[in-house]
């Protein structure tokens, strides 16, 4: 081999050589970079602009379990820079997650503020080999609502089987007293109490999970005096009956802008329940009032009144501060739920006021409104036609 031969083969081994070496130090250089950064504590580029656009509590810790990085919400929970953990579920479920065990979001009770405990569930991400991501979602209200619901379901259930069993058993009884006319007509009138209850009972469910679904109600302009005149006329024979004079009073011609049919039920159940509770020879009072855009519909009685300790409950579903006597009236225990579901979604409020023996107070809030020139022109409409229908009879009297 001759000399130029050899200079070219010694310059290939270096060439070689030399790239062999470059890419051995390269690749010391990336795995020590590789190791810097999984061993250190630092938030990796952008974690911070994502954690700050977030609207959910969201955390990153360190291995001592201490908050590095955090969005605005997670201070609500006691989660900023520089603070620890504040519960030990969490921080096992940051370790869990360095080990590569955690997966399943977890949910916890976590302290919000002193006196406001909320559900949450928590999914945590390990980020590096020393940092990890939880991000916290307020679940309480979705908790209270599945409650609710398991609650509805069971309350329907029990309270439809005591008029259904009540319904087969005095069928039974008719059918075994067929001979005796007298008892025949004593199980029938009774039989005819429980399919009413029955009746009431599933169209006030109905009623109620109309207005908890989120279809769109009818709403229109709606003159409380008709919402007011409804119920009294709807209730003057029961009262009439139970010794109960209904006295109507404070302003007219106001309006609220709303569903007619679940404002009109809400003010019924109202009177139905005043009616009911009143001792014979008093009065109940049917009152309106508006003031800083706010409509005040009242429904006042001399009844019972209600304890203290039920004012709070009164307005859950299936719930009765007077067993008996709710058995003795009919009632169904959704009554009051219904009146603040309805109310509620009409953007109002209902405030109680009572007191054992001195009766009660029931007031219906609801946002005032102001009638335009189209209703107006409707009214005027409507006062024609009742004026024509007057000369009309009159007419035809002459």
């Amino acid at each position: 081999m001759d000399t130029p031969q050899l200079a070219l083969l010694a310059l290939l081994i270096g060439v070689l050589l030399g790239g062999s070496v470059a890419l051995v130090v390269g690749a010391a250089y990336r795995a020590r970079d590789l190791a810097m950064v999984h061993a250190s504590n630092d938030v990796p580029d952008g974690a911070r602009d994502v954690l700050a656009g977030l609207d959910d509590p969201a955390v990153i810790v360190d291995p001592s379990g201490t908050v590095v990085a955090a969005s605005i919400p997670a201070g609500a929970y006691g989660l900023a820079e520089g603070r620890t953990l504040p519960t030990e579920e969490l921080a096992l479920l940051a370790r869990a997650a360095r080990a590569g065990t955690a997966t399943a979001p977890v949910t916890m009770r976590l302290q919000r503020r002193p006196s406001d405990q909320r559900a949450v569930s928590v999914r945590v991400r390990a980020i590096t080999s020393r940092l990890i991501l939880m991000v916290l979602r307020d679940v309480t209200e979705q908790e209270r609502v599945e409650q609710m619901r398991r609650d509805f379901v069971a309350n329907t259930s029990h309270e439809l089987k005591t008029p259904v069993g009540a319904v087969v058993l005095l069928a039974e009884a008719v059918e075994s007293a067929a001979d005796d006319p007298a008892q025949v007509r004593a199980f029938a009138q009774r039989l005819h109490a429980e399919a009413v209850r029955l009746g009431t009972l599933t169209t006030r469910i109905m009623s109620l999970s109309r207005l908890q679904s989120e279809e769109p109600a009818t709403m229109r302009d709606i003159a409380v005096d008709e919402l007011i005149v409804a119920a009294i006329e709807a209730h003057s024979t029961s009262a009439d009956a139970a010794g109960v004079e209904l006295r109507r009073g404070g302003e007219r011609g106001v309006h609220v802008h709303g569903d007619p049919q679940a404002l009109g039920e809400a003010v019924d159940n109202l009177v139905a329940n005043a009616v009911a509770y009143s001792p014979r020879g008093s009065h109940v009072g049917l009152g309106v009032k508006s003031q800083d855009g706010v409509v005040e519909i009242s429904v006042a009685d001399q009844g019972i009144g209600i304890a203290e300790a039920d004012q709070e409950r009164v307005f859950e579903r299936f719930y009765r501060a007077d067993q008996a006597r709710s058995r003795r009236t009919g009632g169904t225990g959704l009554g009051l739920a219904i009146v603040k579901h309805a109310v509620q979604r009409h953007g109002g409020e209902v405030r109680l006021w009572s007191r054992p023996g001195q009766g009660s107070t029931f007031t219906i809030r609801l946002p005032l409104a102001v009638p335009g020139p189209d209703h107006d022109e409707a009214e005027d409409r409507k006062t024609k036609k009742k004026s024509k229908k007057k000369t009309a009879r009159k007419d035809t009297t002459a």
